[in-house]
C-alpha cells in the first residue's frame, strides 16, 4: 500500500479529520468486491494527490458507531473534508476514478491541479484477450479463458454482474436448488473468473475504443492492447426517466417477467407498456398474479393481433388507456404506488400494487462502437455460430448479440463458445 495512505480508527477522527485541512476517507469492509475495486484507484490517486491531500482508510465494521453517526451505511463510502467540514460528493459502491478526481480537484487551486495532471502518464498494457462487459456472457468467457491460461482482462464501466445484479432472485440458473439473489449469483461468477486468473478493471470510464487495432483506453490513463476482443456490453431496458424509477429498480420495479413474475403469485401487478413485449410478458405474469393493470399511453394496444386477443380474453388483465406514469413511490405497507396522468385531461391519480413491470423496449449497449458492426433489424450485433462479428478477431456475446431469446444461460453459452474458439485460434 502507498505510504501516502494511513489507516485510522474512531479515536483518530477528531485529530486527523475534523482538525485536518484537506482529507479524503475511505470507509471499507473486508470481503467486499467494490472495496477491492476502489482500493487500486485510491492508492494511485494517493500517489498523485498525497502531497496536498491526506488519504485515510477506516475499517467500517470495527468503527460502526462512527460510521453510523456519519450516515455511512455501506462499503465502500468515500467522504471528503475541507477544514473539518464535509465537502463535495459522498461516493458509494462502484466509484469511478473520474468521480474521485472531480472532488479532489475541487479542493485544490488550479495551478496545483495543472501540476498534478501534467505529471501523469498513460501506461501501456498488453494481453491476449480483452473482454468488454462483465455480465454473465463476459464472465463465463473469462472463466473459460482463464482456465485455458489465456492472458485476459475484463473491463466494465460498472461493477461486475450486468443486469442480473439488479434482479431480485434467479431461480432458473442451473446448479442452485434455491433461488439466488441476482447480485450473489454474479458475485459467485465474478469470483470464479478471478480465481481462474483473469484481471479486472471495474467501474472505469472507457475513454477510447479502437477495434481495428484492438486498443481500449480506460480512465485516460491506461491503454490496453489485445489480440482478441469480446464485446459483452449487454443491453439496457428502456427507462421512463421519471422520479422513483431508478430508486426502486430491483426493489419493486422490474424489467424482466421471466425473472421476477413468480414472486408475485396471487398479487396485483402493474405493467407499463402496450407493445408486443409488454403484452406477451403480461400474459406470462398472468400465470402468477391475481390481477394485472396495464397502463398504456395510447387508446389502442400496439402489440400484434394474436397477443391482443389473448390479453383481452384474460380475465386477470385490466387496461388503463391514454395514461402515462409520472412517479413511482412506496406505500406504508411496502407496496408500490404509481401516479398516472390521463393524457386528455391532465388529471392525475394514484394506483397501488405489489409490483411494477416496465416494458418500454430494450436497446443494445453499442453507442461506443460508432456504427462499425453489422447489425440485425433491431440493432443488435450480428454474429456467426462461433460468435464472430464482421470485424476480424472481434466477438460478441450475451444480450448485445443478435438472438431470439435473452437469458443468463444463453449468454453463458455464448461466452463459452467465444472463449473456446479464441483459445483454439490463439494456439
Amino acid at each position: 500500500m502507498s505510504d501516502k495512505i494511513s489507516h485510522i480508527s474512531n479515536e483518530d477522527w477528531e485529530t486527523r479529520v475534523v482538525q485536518g485541512d484537506l482529507v479524503v476517507v475511505d470507509f471499507y469492509s473486508t470481503e467486499c468486491p467494490p472495496c477491492e475495486t476502489l482500493a487500486a484507484k485510491f492508492e494511485s490517486l494517493a500517489e498523485a494527490y498525497g502531497d496536498y491531500i491526506k488519504f485515510y482508510k477506516i475499517f467500517r465494521q470495527e468503527n460502526r458507531e462512527l460510521a453510523e453517526s456519519l450516515g455511512v451505511e455501506s462499503s465502500p463510502t468515500l467522504l471528503f473534508y475541507k477544514n473539518g467540514e464535509l465537502f463535495g460528493d459522498i461516493l458509494r459502491g462502484g466509484v469511478k476514478r473520474s468521480e474521485i478526481i472531480r472532488n479532489l480537484d475541487a479542493m485544490l487551486t488550479g495551478d496545483i491541479v495543472d501540476s498534478i495532471k501534467s505529471s501523469q502518464r498513460v501506461t501501456e498494457t498488453e494481453c491476449e484477450l480483452l473482454i468488454l462487459g462483465a455480465g454473465p456472457g463476459g464472465l463465463t468467457a473469462g472463466i473459460y479463458a482463464g482456465q485455458a491460461k489465456i492472458d485476459t482482462i475484463i473491463v466494465d464501466k460498472n461493477l461486475a454482474g450486468g443486469q442480473v445484479s439488479t434482479t431480485h432472485q434467479v431461480s432458473n440458473y442451473p446448479g442452485f436448488d434455491e433461488p439466488q439473489p441476482g447480485f450473489m449469483l454474479m458475485h459467485y461468477m465474478g469470483e470464479q473468473a478471478v480465481k481462474a486468473g483473469i484481471k479486472t478493471r471495474y467501474a472505469v470510464d472507457v475513454t477510447n475504443i479502437d477495434l481495428e487495432n484492438k486498443i481500449v483506453e480506460i480512465d485516460g490513463l491506461e491503454r490496453i492492447k489485445a489480440k482478441k476482443i469480446i464485446i459483452s456490453t449487454g443491453s439496457s431496458p428502456g427507462e421512463l426517466g421519471i422520479p422513483g424509477e431508478r430508486e426502486y429498480k430491483g426493489k419493486g420495479i422490474s424489467y424482466c417477467a421471466t425473472c421476477d413474475a413468480k414472486y408475485y403469485d396471487g398479487k396485483h401487478v402493474i405493467v407499463i407498456g402496450g407493445g408486443n413485449t409488454a403484452i406477451e410478458e403480461a400474459l406470462f405474469i398472468a400465470k402468477f398474479a391475481s390481477k394485472i393493470s396495464i397502463v398504456h399511453q395510447f387508446a389502442e394496444l400496439q402489440a400484434n393481433k394474436i397477443a391482443q386477443e389473448k390479453a383481452f380474453a384474460e380475465e386477470k388483465i385490466e387496461f388503463i388507456f391514454e395514461h402515462e406514469p409520472r412517479e413511482f413511490k412506496k406505500n406504508e405497507a411496502g407496496g408500490m404506488v404509481v401516479e398516472i396522468e390521463e393524457l386528455k385531461t391532465g388529471k392525475r391519480r394514484e394506483i397501488s400494487a405489489d409490483g411494477i413491470f416496465i416494458f418500454a423496449g430494450m436497446k443494445p449497449n453499442i453507442d461506443d462502437f460508432d456504427g462499425v458492426f453489422q447489425l440485425d433489424e433491431w440493432g443488435y450485433i450480428h454474429t456467426d455460430e462461433l460468435q464472430r462479428t464482421n470485424i476480424k478477431d472481434i466477438y460478441a456475446v450475451g444480450d448485445v448479440a443478435s438472438k431470439p431469446y435473452r437469458q443468463i444461460t444463453v449468454a453463458a453459452a455464448e461466452g463459452t463458445v467465444a472463449a473456446i474458439t479464441i483459445s483454439k485460434e490463439l494456439e
